[in-house]
């Protein structure tokens, strides 16, 4: 068998277009080579394979990513949950030498035209969106301005994007099976009916709920009911369930007075699971039992894929943390 070509200079001139010379100074970093170019340039040599003679460069121009984190997130009841991604993102991009370019942004404000503006002043090829879903138009401009786009805490039901979230739907599914196996067999699953994230969680509840003949799930949206009318409702004796599981901490914890408190009008062995594990869940009494969210290997992972995508992976990759039950002390056997 005749031994394979190695890949040179003048096929990633032929590939992208431009002269010999050029290859050979934008792989050298030798001034005059716009940014654009000599992105373009290291991106088709790893492609095709190329070996330069030159070393790599600290800080590679070719990996600067700007990643947008929810300001209404990072400052309000999941501060802490964005604060873990920001840090594993951080700490791997100094591993793979990925210049990152972390902003507070108005989740209302990031259009395309903003997206645009932000990559052009940055110099960034890669955009991370954490916890921000992005519309068609902006990833239809990511493809054709070859903008690496990765979602944090984010999925793409078609499939476009790379993405890392937590296993969202084995985990509400682990959650409920810990219900199931404390003799629940009525549990009502309180969500939010906008991101395809938390709606892998309520398929996990009914996927549960579907392996125990004789279960019943009730499922109430917080976007048609409010958290408080659904205590209402609960203490009033309108949902005929033993257990609800929440589709985050933040919206559990402000229950267990009400539902669990010594004056509570709530059956004995009522029960109450949450999802996240965020520190407001170990600091309420009794202990939230909930599921743990690793925040910081979300962080890490979507550095990783960003950091293939400015390598030349062309797949979309999409990567599922696992999670691991925090029994807590709300959780409590019936019957």
């Amino acid at each position: 068998m005749a031994p394979t070509r190695r890949a040179s200079q003048a096929d990633i001139a032929e590939k992208l277009g431009v002269s010999v010379s050029t290859v050979s100074r934008a792989l050298a970093n030798e001034i005059g080579i716009s940014d654009g170019v000599r992105r373009d340039v290291q991106r088709v040599a790893r492609m095709l394979g190329y070996k330069s003679k030159h070393p790599p460069q600290t800080g590679n121009l070719d990996k600067r990513a700007l990643a947008l984190v929810p300001l209404s997130s990072a400052i309000g009841n999941l501060a802490s949950f964005y604060h873990g991604i920001v840090e594993g993102m951080r700490a791997q991009a100094d591993e793979v030498g990925l210049a990152l370019d972390v902003r507070l942004v108005n989740e209302d404000m990031v259009t395309l035209d903003f997206l645009r503006r932000h990559v052009a002043k940055t110099g960034a090829n890669g955009v991370i969106l954490a916890g921000i879903d992005p519309d068609d138009e902006t990833i239809r401009w990511s493809e054709d301005a070859e903008i690496a786009l990765v979602l944090a805490n984010g999925s793409d039901p078609q499939m476009r994007l790379s993405t890392v979230s937590p296993a969202n739907f084995y985990g509400a599914r682990m959650a409920t099976r810990f219900l199931l196996y404390h003799g629940h067999r009525r549990i009502l699953h309180y969500t939010y009916h906008h991101r395809p994230t938390i709606r892998q969680r309520r398929l996990g509840f009914e996927a549960a709920m579907a392996e125990y003949p004789g279960a019943e799930g009730v499922v109430v949206i917080s976007n048609e009911h409010s958290s408080r009318q659904l205590l209402e409702d609960l203490m009033a004796g309108k949902h005929d369930v033993t257990a609800v599981f929440c589709w985050n901490d933040s919206v559990a914890v402000t229950m267990i007075e009400s539902l669990l408190g010594a004056d509570s009008p709530m059956p004995a062995g009522f029960s109450l699971m949450g999802f996240d594990d965020l520190p407001i869940a170990g600091m309420a009494s009794p202990r939230l039992s909930t599921v743990r969210v690793d925040r910081e290997g979300i962080g890490r992972g979507v550095v990783r894929l960003m950091a293939m995508k400015l390598e030349g992976e062309q797949a979309p990759l999409q990567l599922e943390v696992g999670l691991t039950l925090v029994e807590g002390e709300t959780v409590r056997r019936i019957g």
